[in-house]
């Protein structure tokens, strides 16, 4: 848990800077305790990616660390901060810096009582619907990035409209996966690849998982649907950095005239789309909208070749999830392990529980029991390898 005291926070206040930049800003007004709070900036984790406490600020620990591979060509770092529990219920966090330079940008996420984290919202976004538990992360982007202090205020303003028609699974699109490699590269969110990773690339910090979590889980599979796997997001890219095309057009953090369900990549270089460049300038090569981590490709989805792939962004649905917590583990074509592989669901991923039968009885990490949890058509996996669920409880199939 980060902890920070700051003496008198109200003379902090006095002139701060509001981000994101709308009007003027004065003083934050006064909230209870728990929703006015200072960042803890100081406070550096292995849950945190290239940032350092330097003199008086929060800096770039390393700015020759430029990301591998097709993803961002400009050095970035990540500062995650541990969950706030808020005095009163709020659907808004607004961020107040200090000494802010071009490329800090303040986001957050929230979490209503039992219910599953928001998508990553950049400070003073308001979220669809009130929460009691937020997340605040700063981001910086380029070398010469830092921040001196950041004091968050959270309120309940009009929220944002809901997302309609939502089934479990969530928003679901057609695209282009490639394969990852990278084995020895730190991702976006810290964690070190491995041979044989299970985890994917997305193109938007909004779905990004924090290290070892599966807060955001994608359900990928062949476009025959024959093997799926249910991977957690845990770094950025291909291509682009700000492309959540998953999302409505409305609400897309870029590239708002694209119809959703399209990556800029594939529009840029099937359309010239941007001048077939992405982001940065550079010369779209592929159409990628997913990466695939070397476990997922090769064992997986048994890939050869870079491929389509349809993809559910799992987070953007409803219902009750089941978090992995020991894997990859096979998913059953029935209830017990002699029904045949359809694939994995990773470590950490958080799969939809739909309903669960009675089958064969498995000895797993934390329990052993006879229910297998049906996680799509003709796709079960044994409850003894679910850490923990969320949602409420599922019914009997």
């Amino acid at each position: 848990m980060r902890t920070l005291f700051i003496a008198g926070v109200c003379t902090l206040l006095v002139g701060l800077a509001v981000t994101p930049a709308a009007a003027a800003p004065g003083p934050p007004e006064a909230g209870t305790p728990s929703n006015s709070w200072p960042a803890a900036l100081q406070v550096v984790t292995d849950d945190d990616v290239n940032v350092a406490w330097s003199g008086d600020a929060l800096r770039i620990a390393d700015p020759a660390a430029v990301p591998s591979g097709r993803r961002s060509p400009v050095v970035s770092g990540l500062l995650v901060l541990a969950p706030h529990d808020l005095a009163t219920a709020a659907n808004q966090v607004r961020a107040f810096t200090t000494k802010a330079t071009a490329g800090v940008d303040v986001e957050y996420r929230g979490r209503p009582a039992g219910g599953a984290w928001s998508e990553w919202t950049p400070a003073g976004t308001a979220l669809a619907q009130d929460v009691v538990t937020v997340q605040i992360r700063v981001a910086l982007t380029g070398e010469t990035a830092a921040v001196n202090a950041v004091v968050l205020v959270a309120a309940s303003v009009p929220p944002a409209p809901p997302a309609a028609g939502l089934a479990a699974a969530g928003n679901v699109s057609r695209v282009y996966a490639t394969r990852e490699g990278l084995v020895g590269a730190t991702t976006a969110n810290g964690h070190v690849i491995a041979a044989r990773d299970h985890f994917v690339a997305l193109p938007s910090r909004r779905g990004l998982a924090p290290k070892n979590t599966g807060d955001y889980t994608v359900r990928v599979c062949t476009t025959s649907g024959s093997r799926c796997e249910f991977a957690p997001v845990w770094d950025v890219g291909p291509w682009n950095t700000t492309d959540d095309y998953w999302n409505p057009a409305a609400t897309r953090q870029s590239w708002k005239d694209l119809p959703q369900g399209r990556p800029e990549a594939q529009a840029a270089y099937q359309s010239g789309y941007n001048g077939g460049k992405d982001q940065f300038g550079r010369a779209v090569a592929n159409p990628a909208g997913i990466d695939l981590g070397d476990g997922v490709f090769l064992d997986g989805l048994l890939l050869t070749d870079n491929s389509w792939v349809d993809v559910a962004y799992l987070w953007t649905g409803t219902g009750v999830r089941g978090v992995v917590g020991s894997g990859p583990l096979n998913i059953r074509a029935g209830a017990g392990t002699s029904f045949a592989s359809k694939g994995y669901a990773a470590t950490s991923a958080q799969v939809p529980i739909e309903c669960w039968v009675t089958g064969q009885s498995v000895a797993g990490p934390y329990s052993t029991t006879t229910r297998w949890d049906r996680i799509g058509t003709g796709q079960y996996l044994s409850h003894a390898y679910i850490s923990s669920t969320t949602g409420g409880s599922a019914p009997a199939c």
